[in-house]
């Protein structure tokens, strides 16, 4: 059976590079000085193409040194959990359990100068080293043990982090916290939500935080068929059954579960349209108790474009999806993802939902800078269907309504482009995009730099190999 999440460039790499001489093509600008990182699935061994879920493989990061106008280093390492570090390097991998087996390979992002590997569902994070190496688990100084998130959003103001996790273990329940800009967990709060959601990402605002409570939810049958021996499956589906989205499910049982789905398999989590679409708003300093919900039309959005608060109505840009893990259950692909606004009138107790572009787009960023407040431009990916990309970058000037488009031409695929401001006090679109493009015709990625006022091509750094097709990076930059 074939599995597209396996094949061009959706394919694994099988080697890990440092090439210290990249050829470039244009200029690299001076004031770049940093990283520029990204996370995606590489699994390491062969995997069953029937079972394999895109979202489940082995995590790999893909990182370019910048400095001085010169592009220093290439550099792609596996992230070394246990299982991993057994492969490759001949660690004792007995002793782990559980979601250590799960790959940190959704997110990657710089704080309190370390650099760290995020992944979420409970799943541990890891900590790496500047030239990517595995340091080892993170949990931020021993303060928010158990898992994390791969969407945490930086608060431009305080430098904190704050993030909203979910595990299949906690029951009815989400975690919302903020890591303070040393690294260590000052807030957490449980709140409470319809069942067990596979809650991807969330919207912060000045005096807001949005959790998007939608119908993709923790599959018991599913989880059950992969971890328990065939005469045992019936008993055990209605024990988690009964369990999971009602009370929290005992450690032991999510360490088996957890360990026997284990990286590189399939993903225990469907679409359920008996459950309820809703947006969740909290003020910040609020609990679980003072969380007003609104229902919205049945959809699943990975990822916010950002959100901000406008009088009595808090205003979300989201990318849409019609339905996730219905039909296909390998990875996304249940028709196009629009780009949409909600307005949540707070006063009125409702949402206007909106259509702001209609053609199929993903991964969406802003100016980090403007996290939480009225921004003027967002960047998308061009996506077919939903994560097969497309060739070409948006740029959406909400003030204008207006939408410029960059193709690459030839078939190339851009990922995920990110904004670096000239200066901290630039304009909001004075400075550079940056993203890796592939080239099927010679089978290798460059690190694309855009200028973002005109989207016209700065420089290229020409990598040896293809980064293949992935999730999230950010520009780290050098302190």
């Amino acid at each position: 059976m074939g599995n597209k999440f396996l094949e061009g460039n959706f394919a694994p790499v099988s080697r890990e590079h440092t090439i210290t001489e990249l050829a470039v093509t244009g200029r690299i600008p001076a004031f770049l000085d940093g990283r520029y990182l990204r996370n995606g699935p590489n699994p390491l061994s062969e995997v069953d193409p029937a079972a394999y879920h895109w979202f489940m493989g082995d995590g790999m990061v893909h990182g370019v040194r910048l400095r001085d106008g010169n592009a220093e280093w290439y550099r792609n390492r596996w992230v070394r959990n246990p299982a991993v570090a057994a492969a490759l390097d001949g660690e004792d991998a007995s002793r782990f359990c559980g979601l250590d087996a799960l790959g940190a390979n959704t997110n990657v992002i710089g704080h309190a100068g370390k650099t760290l590997a995020l992944v979420e569902a409970g799943a541990p994070i890891y900590e790496l080293t500047d030239e990517l190496d595995t340091v080892g688990r993170c949990d931020f100084d021993g303060t928010l043990p158990g898992g994390y998130t791969a969407h945490p959003k930086r608060d431009p103001r305080t430098g904190e982090l704050h993030a909203v996790s979910y595990f299949f273990g906690m029951g009815n329940k989400v975690q919302y916290s903020v890591i303070d800009a040393q690294g260590r967990a000052r807030r957490t709060v449980d709140v409470d939500v319809t069942g067990s959601p596979m809650m991807h990402d969330f919207s912060l605002t000045e005096n807001h935080v949005v959790f998007y409570d939608l119908p993709v939810t923790f599959n018991a049958e599913m989880a059950v068929a992969a971890s328990v021996p065939g005469a045992l499956r019936t008993p055990a589906k209605l024990v988690v059954s009964a369990m999971v989205g009602k009370v929290r499910v005992p450690d032991p049982v999510t360490a088996m579960m957890a360990r026997k789905i284990g990286a590189n398999g399939g993903l225990p989590y469907r679409w359920d349209p008996k459950y309820p679409a809703r947006i969740g708003v909290m003020p910040r300093e609020g609990g679980s108790r003072d969380v007003r919900w609104f229902d919205v039309e049945p959809c699943y959005v990975f990822h916010p474009l950002n959100a901000h608060d406008d009088g009595d109505s808090v205003v979300l840009d989201v990318v849409r999806h019609p339905r996730m893990f219905d039909r296909e259950l390998h990875g996304p692909d249940e028709g196009g993802p629009t780009l949409d606004r909600w307005t949540v009138d707070l006063t009125a107790g409702k949402v206007l939902e909106e259509r702001l572009d209609d053609r199929g787009q993903e991964f969406p960023r802003v100016d980090e800078r403007l996290v939480g407040r009225r921004h003027r431009y967002g960047y998308t990916m061009s996506a077919d269907g939903g994560a097969q990309p497309g060739g070409s970058l948006f740029k959406h000037d909400f003030r204008t309504g207006s939408r410029a488009e960059r193709a690459f031409g030839a078939g190339r695929q851009p990922g995920e482009f990110v904004f670096v401001p000239r200066h901290d006090e630039a304009a909001e679109d004075d400075g550079v995009l940056m993203g890796f493009v592939f080239d099927p015709g010679t089978q290798r990625s460059d690190l694309t730099i855009l200028d973002a006022g005109t989207l016209e091509t700065v420089a290229a750094i020409h990598l040896p190999d293809r980064v293949p097709n992935g999730f999230h990076g950010n520009w780290v930059a050098s302190v």
